[in-house]
């Protein structure tokens, strides 16, 4: 069977006919709020003030992100970005995993961000085996559940899976830490399977490529298992593996105010399962603002690489940067995807880590022209921004500037970029859920105002 034989498009899910135009037109019409009114009511709009600070809605132990320091006069320095998790510098943890013992970290990091603390050896080899066990579906999940219902979206296959498993759960909505902390295991174990069983059945039956489904190895990292079941063959390179699983160690966890992390706050207050929680972050992580960034980010590229002749002529790519920012080139949103970050000014952690192990793979691949373009735009691009938009802090390459890249190197499909965001953030999210449940007594719920005029109700027959 292939893709028609799962066409279940149907004209009234997907066309706009002149009446929903019509409609819409209405919803526009009297839908707008005229933007003074913000600044009237003192609304910080996106919960950030008008410096660009994030509204104080929250206490975490979790993750830290520190990007300024205040001197003597209470004046706001920006200095080189730090992310920090459970208090430990995440530069360090990278730097242990790496150059001192050269280990897959995706698996201790999780561990970190859950229980607050670094494991023992014997804590973490308990820990890893934990997650094997759980790194199974249930039985007939795969022919039933993902691929008799193949999506051309792999974040929303990724949700229904997630939410298909509440019904094989006997305490679904038992909401106790221990039975929760089941739960986040469970589902960081899977998604892995979850996610490159979903991608399968997308390219077997709408690219009409061969299906395979390759099992995961129980002695193998989270990293290991991913490029394992992805490849026909299941073979990768050291090199290949340990980036992946810095990538996946950078993406667990980012404070409590990103979006889709707040979405698992707002909607734990609520006492609603896990399955419910997890879902509904994933529909904010797919958003092309947040965890789709990366895409974007190389799909500029392409097509920097098609319209700039001397990838190494540093006016030719400024000047191109500029056409994006005056809305000119690429998607004509006048914006650089990649560079900028809502909480970063002189430099993403992140993205500084990142930039080493590019370095490396880019050689490997033989792609080192690629990488100089990309060092090029990093560079060349905050003065660009500067020159043409006004900002109020630094501009530097954020995480997805990289990312995207890296997965591209890694032969990884771009259907799987935000799904693997996913598999490294449900770590965090656990981590939020559970301290949400802990600390909380109030569901979360801000204000609103309304700004509407009163009217009088008209009868039916007068309107």
């Amino acid at each position: 069977m292939y893709a028609n034989d799962y066409n279940t498009l149907d004209p009234k899910y997907s066309v706009i006919t002149p009446e929903i135009e019509r409609l819409a037109a209405i919803c526009f019409e009297g839908g707008i709020i005229e933007p003074e009114l913000f600044t009237k009511h003192k609304v910080n709009r996106g919960l950030r003030d008008l410096n660009g600070n994030g509204v104080l809605t929250g206490l975490t132990e979790i993750s830290e992100i520190n990007a300024f320091k205040k001197n003597d006069a209470g004046e706001k320095i920006p200095i080189e970005g730090e992310l920090l998790f459970r208090g430990i510098n995440v530069k360090d943890i990278v730097k242990g995993l790496m150059k001192e013992e050269r280990r897959f970290g995706f698996e201790e990091t999780s561990y970190l961000l859950m229980f607050g603390k670094l494991p023992s050896q014997e804590e973490l080899d308990d820990f890893i085996k934990l997650l094997a066990d759980y790194r199974t579906l249930p039985t007939s999940f795969v022919r039933d559940i993902i691929l008799k219902a193949p999506s051309l979206d792999m974040m929303n296959t990724l949700a229904r899976s997630v939410l298909t498993l509440h019904a094989y759960d006997s305490k679904a909505n038992e909401t106790d830490v221990p039975n929760v902390l089941r739960q986040s295991l469970l589902l960081t174990a899977v998604f892995p399977l979850l996610a490159v069983y979903g991608y399968q059945a997308y390219r077997h039956y709408f690219e009409n490529d061969d299906l395979f489904i390759n099992k995961p190895k129980a002695d193998l990292s989270t990293a290991e298992n991913i490029l394992r079941m992805l490849r026909r063959g299941g073979r990768y390179t050291e090199l290949e593996a340990h980036i992946l699983d810095i990538a996946l160690v950078l993406h667990t966890e980012h404070g409590g105010g990103n979006n889709s992390t707040f979405t698992t706050h707002v909607v734990t207050s609520s006492g609603t399962d896990t399955y419910s929680s997890v879902a509904a972050s994933l529909g904010s992580l797919k958003g092309p603002k947040h965890g789709g960034a990366n895409i974007k980010v190389v799909q500029m590229f392409d097509d920097l690489k098609e319209n700039i002749q001397n990838w190494d002529d540093k006016d030719e790519i400024e000047a191109y940067l500029k056409a994006i920012l005056n809305k000119e080139a690429f998607d004509r949103q006048g914006l650089i995807y990649g560079m900028g970050h809502a909480v970063y000014s002189l430099s993403d952690p992140r993205a500084d880590i990142l930039q080493g192990f590019v370095e490396k793979l880019s050689a490997e691949k033989k792609r080192d022209d690629e990488y100089r373009l990309y060092k090029n735009v990093a560079d060349l691009a905050p003065k660009a921004i500067g020159e043409v938009r006004r900002i109020y802090k630094g501009v530097s390459p954020n995480v997805d500037f990289y990312s995207g890249f890296v997965y591209s190197m890694l032969d990884l499909p771009k259907e799987l970029f935000t799904p693997l965001f996913a598999i490294a953030r449900i770590s965090g999210w656990s981590a939020h859920r559970i301290e949400e449940l802990i600390n909380a007594s109030k569901i979360i719920r801000p204000a609103y105002k309304s700004v509407c005029e009163h009217h009088k109700y008209v009868a039916l027959a007068k309107r």
